[in-house]
């Protein structure tokens, strides 16, 4: 089981409805350097990682360059190598350096964009259990729908980093 620091209080962001990036009345959380890595394997670190808390359907890759969010589902990005900018919240919303160890957690609807990054940057991504995830672009007619739609996405039974006794689990209420 990968080293979590259990005295990890994530920094706890609620970001506004801009009128094209949804966003979500539940915050957004950030745990700085949480995961101690497997510096030879760190992407499994972290996949272990979320795989034993529950969260599943996991990818490896970056942050997109462009301003997206995901209307249908819950997503958690853990950072396994290098470092990036990345603007979480729309184009109001606010700019993080998030490195190797750190950990995001983006309720559904939260805009976020990679503005820049070191090269050897990697990001493992997870979903709690539930619908597949979609990709939004902020469009009058993609915030309309995700209005609806955002409300509807369940509450995670753990956190992807903590467990079941987990901040999110406290900070997120429907």
């Amino acid at each position: 089981m990968p080293i979590v620091s259990t005295k990890a209080e994530p920094l706890s962001v609620v970001f506004e409805d801009d009128g094209l990036v949804p966003n979500n009345p539940m915050p957004f959380l950030v745990y700085k350097g949480a995961v101690a890595l497997d510096r030879g394997y760190p992407e499994e670190t972290i996949e272990r990682l979320f795989g034993a808390n529950g969260w599943g359907a996991m990818w490896r890759n970056g942050v997109y360059d462009f301003l997206h969010y995901h209307a249908s589902v819950h997503e958690v990005l853990g950072i396994a190598r290098g470092h990036a900018r990345v603007r979480f919240g729309g184009d109001n919303g606010k700019e993080l350096e998030i490195s190797a160890g750190d950990v995001a957690i983006l309720p559904a609807g939260t805009g976020h964009q990679c503005l820049s990054a070191s090269r050897d940057f990697s990001v493992v991504g997870a979903y709690p259990p539930g619908p597949p995830t979609d990709l939004q672009r902020p469009t009058p007619a993609n915030h309309a729908r995700a209005l609806k739609t955002i409300p509807q996405v369940k509450l995670p039974k753990t956190d992807p980093v903590m467990g079941a006794d987990g901040p999110l689990v406290r900070l997120w209420k429907s």
